[in-house]
């Protein structure tokens, strides 16, 4: 599975060796609930919505790379230092919305395996779901046992399976360039379309990665991150890493909205299943089966990183450890309840996006305050520039979701 020893210390010169954390991140930004928003904004409003994956993808490449440079700079993960630096109110609150969020994300992962084994082998959504948990809980068995590289590269090709389904695809659709270009233009088409809009960016810039990514540093790097030039390394490594992998992060979203857009629109076609019976009478059974396979290695992937992010999250506000099967459990049981008293799925999924855009404001600002904080991250404490860039990233967001809670009182 290695490279020769000639190669290796090649590439280890390179810095190509360091790559791989932003890359298992990189899952929960194309997990189920990206599928769900995007095919919806794609079919209901065309090529509208692009703008919204642009955006809130440029905004997921500074968000992880803040959320790693925390952990190089500290060998700290983002919980540990809320739970080291704010109140314990402060961070017993902070755990509580995590917590939510992270029900609410494997929510999104657990019915949309499901629902892409339905489509794929008619199996019944509630065994569909039990099955994507113990697929999951399996590749994090694997990571325990074989390190954190092998399960870098089992999520890796995963997510290629979810790149090539949609790539080609979108290919086939032949979407109108004018249309793509002229979505890339802000604007909305009433309350809806925000909703949407709010949704994609919570499918987009997924609060649990940002929880996440520092671990994945520290158990990749740990000893690396030790000394000041270990630090400069992987900090340099790290911006590659998490720009090439947000880089094809993005490219997925749009593709699922352009395809949509291309293929979908006038369909009506707003859930998954409904998606997928319309690739199928337009382009044929063959994309038909590229999207359900690209959505169940989505299921797959994602709802192990989500578990992953779980564990994190406990570990670094508690010092608490709880065995895999006990944490898989936990967000495992409200998504088999959703599909076991049969509430949409499809729709399930988009509102499970919506509670997440509101969990990234609680993320964001303290990563904000702590990447600004010289006594917190020493000589790699944020420029200026780059805390107001955050700023005005976690001040967006807040905003949209303090919109959304006006729109919603008011019906």
């Amino acid at each position: 599975m290695y490279a020769p020893a000639p190669l290796r210390r090649q590439l280890n010169r390179s810095g190509l060796l360091l790559l791989g954390p932003a890359f298992v991140a990189a899952v929960a930004y194309v997990d189920p609930g990206n599928f769900a928003t995007n095919i919806a904004a794609g079919a209901t409003y065309g090529y509208l919505l692009c703008w919204v994956v642009v955006g809130a993808n440029l905004m997921a490449v500074l968000v992880q790379y803040l959320a790693a440079k925390a952990s190089i700079a500290t060998g700290r993960t983002l919980p540990q230092l809320c739970r080291d630096h704010f109140k314990r109110s402060t961070s017993t609150g902070l755990w509580a919305q995590a917590e939510l969020v992270a029900v609410a994300t494997d929510l999104a992962e657990v019915v949309g395996g499901a629902i892409a084994l339905n489509l794929l082998f008619g199996i019944p959504l509630l065994l569909g779901g039990v099955i994507t948990g113990v697929v999951s809980f399996g590749l994090l068995i694997y990571q325990s046992k074989r390190g954190q590289r092998p399960f870098e590269a089992a999520i890796i090709g995963l997510l290629t399976v979810v790149l090539v389904g949609f790539v080609v695809s979108t290919i086939q659709s032949e979407p109108s360039a004018s249309g793509v270009i002229g979505g890339m233009v802000p604007r909305l088409d009433g309350v809806q379309s925000l909703v949407l809009a709010a949704g994609m960016l919570g499918a987009t810039v997924m609060p649990h990665a940002i929880w996440l990514h520092g671990a994945l540093i520290t158990d990749r790097h740990g000893k690396a991150i030790r000394s000041s030039a270990g630090k400069q390394r992987v900090l340099k490594a790290t911006r590659t890493d998490v720009g090439v992998a947000m880089a094809l992060a993005g490219a997925v979203n749009l593709a699922m909205v352009v395809l949509a857009a291309a293929a979908l629109s006038g369909t009506g076609a707003d859930s998954l299943d409904a998606a997928h019976a319309a690739i199928g009478d337009r382009l044929g059974s063959f994309s038909a089966l590229l999207f359900a396979l690209a959505l169940l290695a989505s299921g797959f992937a994602s709802s192990s990183v989500g578990t992953y992010a779980g564990s994190v999250i406990l570990d670094g506000f508690w010092k608490r450890k709880v065995p895999l099967w006990a944490r898989r459990l936990v967000t495992l049981v409200p998504a088999l309840v959703i599909l076991a008293i049969g509430i949409d799925p499809s729709r399930a999924l988009v509102v499970s996006q919506v509670v997440l855009s509101f969990g990234i404001p609680c993320a964001l600002w303290p990563l904000v305050r702590l990447t600004a904080s010289r006594r917190v991250m020493g000589s790699l404490v944020n420029r200026k520039a780059t805390t107001l860039a955050a700023c005005l990233v976690a001040t967006a967001v807040t905003a949209l979701n303090v919109v959304l809670i006006v729109l919603t009182v008011r019906g």
